[in-house]
C-alpha cells in the first residue's frame, strides 16, 4: 500500500453494506486520510469523475465492482478488494503525516447528486462527525444493548449516522441488503431481536402496504426513526396505530449537516403531526424570510441552520458552497412554516413548488390526498408546462397491483372531494415503481424528465 498518503489525500471506498465497508471506512479515517464512500452502482463516468476530481490514488472495492474500476484503466491507482490480503498495517503507515485538526481536517467526503448532473462532494470534518453523533445519541438514548436493523446504505449520510452512533456506544447492526424482498426486513427484526429500525418515506410506505407488518408483533423493537423526506400523514398514523409502545422519531437532515438537523420528540407526534420538530442539541434551526427575518406563525420561509455539524463546504466548488453557506449558516433550500411554539413544518423544496395560474402549490398536499387510497403505494406530484396556467399538476401513481379498478377517473373523483379545483391533477400516469436512488429517495429530477 502507498506510504505517501497524507491527511489531504482521499481514498475511495466502493462497497455495499458489509464488514468490508465498515472495516475500511473506519480504517481510512483512523489513518488520517479522507474516506470517500460511494455507491457501487454509480456509472463508470460518475466514478471516473470522482477519481479525477479528488486525484484518487488508492481504492478499496468489493470484488464485484473491481472489473468496472479496472476497466477505467488508471495505471497509477492501487486497488484492494475484499479478496486481497490485508492487515492492520495498511492503516498505520500514515501516523506521522501530521496531527489532525478536528475542526479543520476533512474526515469524509460524501457525494450528493447535483442538480446540474455533476455530483457534489460534501466535505465533513472529524469534528462534524463527532458533534452530530453526540447530538443523535442524546435524544435516541442509545446504549450498547441497542441493535439496529439496517437497510439504508452506509455511503448515504443517514446510513453513515447509524454506523457512527451504534459503534460509538458499542451497539450492534443487522445488515439487510434485500429490501427488494421487504418481508425479510420485518422477519429480521424479530429473528435478531432488533431494538431499532430506520428508513426513508418509501421504506415505510412499502413496509406498510406490501408486508404483513400490521399483523406482526415486534416485542424487542424500542424505537424507529424516519428522515430523508416527508412521510405522508396517513402512513405516520398507521405506524402509530401498529407500533404501540414503540417510540417513533420523525427527523430532518441533510448531507451538508453531516446527517441530522432536527427531531420531533415521540410524545408530541400526535399533537405536532407533520412537524420535523426543532433543532437537535447544539444546532439552531430558524425559518427566515427572503429579507432574512424570522417568519411569523403561518408565514413561509427557508429553513436555515447553524451548528458544528454544518459541512466545511463542497469539494472544489466555491460557487455552490457560497450559495448555501452564508455567515456560518446553512441555507437548506427547504420551505417551511413554524407554529407558536417554534416547531417547524416543511412545506416543500423550493425547486419543487408548483406555480399554477399565479398560485403556489405544495406537491405534498396533493400526494397526501392520493395516498389515502389504500391501493396506492407511492405517489409523486410535479408541475408540467401549460400554455395557460404556466404549470399544470401531474401525478405519478404506483398501485399495489393491477387487479383492481383504480384508474384516472377514480383518482380524479377522489381528489375532487378533498381539493380545490386548481390543485386537482390534470394528468395522471401509472408506473410500476417510482425512480429512486439507492437510499430509497424518490428521484424527482428523473420524474420531471
Amino acid at each position: 500500500m502507498s506510504k505517501n498518503l497524507s491527511k489531504r489525500d482521499a481514498v475511495l471506498l466502493v462497497s455495499e453494506n458489509s464488514n468490508f465497508f465498515i472495516e475500511n471506512y473506519f480504517g481510512i479515517i483512523k489513518s488520517r486520510a479522507i474516506c470517500v464512500p460511494i455507491n457501487p452502482a454509480l456509472s463508470s463516468n460518475e466514478i471516473k469523475y470522482i477519481i479525477d476530481s479528488l486525484n484518487i490514488k488508492l481504492i478499496f472495492t468489493q470484488n464485484k465492482s473491481n472489473e468496472k474500476i479496472k476497466a477505467l484503466n488508471y495505471k497509477d491507482v492501487e486497488i484492494y478488494t475484499d479478496k486481497s490480503e490485508l492487515n492492520s498495517s495498511c492503516y498505520e503507515e500514515n501516523n506521522n503525516k501530521g496531527a489532525i485538526n478536528l475542526k479543520e481536517d476533512v474526515a469524509v467526503i460524501l457525494f450528493t447528486s447535483g442538480s446540474t448532473g455533476k455530483p457534489k462532494g460534501v466535505m465533513l470534518t472529524h469534528y462534524n462527525l463527532i458533534y452530530n453523533t453526540n447530538s443523535i445519541l442524546e435524544y435516541l438514548k442509545l446504549t450498547k444493548g441497542d441493535r439496529v436493523e439496517t437497510v439504508l446504505p452506509f455511503y448515504y449520510c443517514y446510513g453513515t449516522s447509524i454506523l457512527h452512533t451504534h459503534f460509538r456506544v458499542g451497539g450492534s447492526l443487522v445488515i439487510n441488503n434485500k429490501f427488494m424482498f421487504p418481508q425479510t426486513v420485518v422477519e429480521d427484526i424479530n429473528k435478531y431481536n432488533c431494538t431499532g429500525f430506520s428508513g426513508v418515506p418509501s421504506t415505510y410506505q412499502i413496509l406498510l402496504r406490501m408486508t404483513n407488518l400490521k399483523d406482526t408483533k415486534l416485542p424487542t423493537l424500542r424505537y424507529i426513526t424516519q428522515a430523508g423526506g416527508k412521510l405522508p400523514e396517513i402512513f405516520i398514523k398507521q405506524l402509530i396505530d401498529i407500533l404501540k409502545g414503540v417510540d417513533i422519531f420523525i427527523m430532518y437532515g441533510q448531507t451538508e449537516a453531516t446527517a441530522r438537523l432536527s427531531y420531533l420528540p415521540p410524545n408530541l407526534i400526535n399533537e405536532k403531526m407533520n412537524s420535523i420538530g426543532r433543532g437537535i442539541k447544539g444546532t439552531e434551526l430558524q425559518v427566515l424570510s427572503s429579507e432574512g427575518n424570522k417568519v411569523k406563525v403561518g408565514e413561509t420561509g427557508e429553513v436555515v441552520a447553524q451548528g458544528d455539524n454544518i459541512m466545511k463546504g463542497y469539494f472544489n466548488d466555491k460557487q455552490s458552497t457560497n450559495k448555501v453557506l452564508r455567515k456560518g449558516c446553512l441555507y437548506t433550500g427547504d420551505v417551511a412554516k413554524v407554529d407558536d411554539e417554534g416547531y417547524i413544518y416543511i412545506v416543500a423544496r423550493e425547486k419543487n413548488i408548483i406555480k399554477s395560474g399565479g398560485i403556489r402549490i405544495s406537491p405534498k398536499e396533493i400526494e397526501n390526498v392520493i395516498l389515502q387510497i389504500p391501493e396506492v403505494v407511492e405517489c409523486a406530484i410535479i408541475g408540467v408546462l401549460d400554455d395557460i396556467l404556466g404549470e399544470a399538476v401531474k401525478a405519478f401513481v404506483v398501485l399495489i397491483d393491477n387487479k383492481h379498478s383504480i384508474d384516472f377517473k377514480y383518482i380524479l373523483d377522489f381528489c375532487k372531494k378533498q381539493l380545490p379545483s386548481y390543485k386537482i391533477p390534470r394528468y395522471i400516469e401509472f408506473l410500476s415503481t417510482l425512480p429512486k436512488n439507492s437510499s430509497g429517495k424518490i428521484l424527482m429530477t428523473k420524474i420531471k424528465q
